[in-house]
């Protein structure tokens, strides 16, 4: 695929940064909640601050790994899908040419333009580079929006890593008696910001972003706080 063209490269578009952003947000999400709530669970159970450190460490190291795995091995299945689907339009318009142009020609039609004009388009686009229309009108794949494993990957790991060490700082740093509730309030702010962050990159609504972030971290905290104080046990 050839590389994009904007008629205003000094005002990009939000959508070009939708592959990174997303798993950026996504690993900086999980690293405040999972290894905040943890911490949380671990605290509410007992009040070694040794095992909860521990607990937290462990939730930072396998977490990023996680993240990373997850997102290279997802990211990869939805390359190789795209990957099948442009050879398999590249063997039909080795077999096929004409059939496929006016596929393409149909296309253009269903999306308001004359026969004539549809026809003169996917015509003129065939003879430049038929691969590269196909895959941008009829498969709907593009350069900034294709999947790249290592990417999301770099990008999930990385974050989670940044993000889940603000909880754990902060029960380091913390009293052992308060660890809970600077936790908490850490974890909290850090995922307003977050919210906040990832509202401007994406060119979001601010509050709805953040209280989306907030309340589902808020959420998983508690829960985990829950079941340490019922069950005694680590979460």
């Amino acid at each position: 695929m050839s590389p994009p063209i904007s008629a205003h490269p000094d005002d990009p578009h939000y959508v070009h940064r939708t592959g990174w952003l997303r798993a950026a947000v996504l690993g900086a999400n999980d690293g405040i909640i999972s290894v905040a709530s943890l911490i949380i669970g671990v605290a509410a159970a007992s009040p070694d601050k040794g095992a909860v450190m521990v607990a937290g460490v462990a939730a930072l190291i396998a977490g990023a790994m996680s993240m990373a795995a997850g997102e290279y091995i997802s990211v990869s299945s939805q390359a190789d899908s795209e990957q099948a689907d442009i050879a398999r339009e590249a063997e039909a318009l080795a077999q096929t040419p004409q059939d496929e142009e006016a596929e393409l020609a149909a296309i253009y039609v269903a999306r308001g333009l004359s026969p004539a004009t549809a026809a003169l388009v996917a015509r003129e686009l065939s003879a430049a580079d038929p691969l590269a229309a196909h895959v941008r009108d009829e498969l709907g794949l593009s350069d900034h929006l294709a999947a790249r494993p290592l990417q999301a990957a770099l990008a999930s790991g990385a974050t989670f890593s940044g993000a889940a060490a603000v909880p754990l700082l902060a029960a380091w740093l913390a009293p052992a008696g308060s660890v809970m509730a600077i936790v908490v309030a850490v974890s909290i702010l850090a995922l307003a910001g977050l919210g906040a962050l990832g509202a401007k990159a994406g060119a979001a609504p601010l509050i709805p972003a953040t209280l989306r972030v907030v309340g589902w971290g808020a959420f998983a905290m508690a829960s985990t706080a829950a079941v340490g104080r019922l069950f005694g046990v680590s979460v």
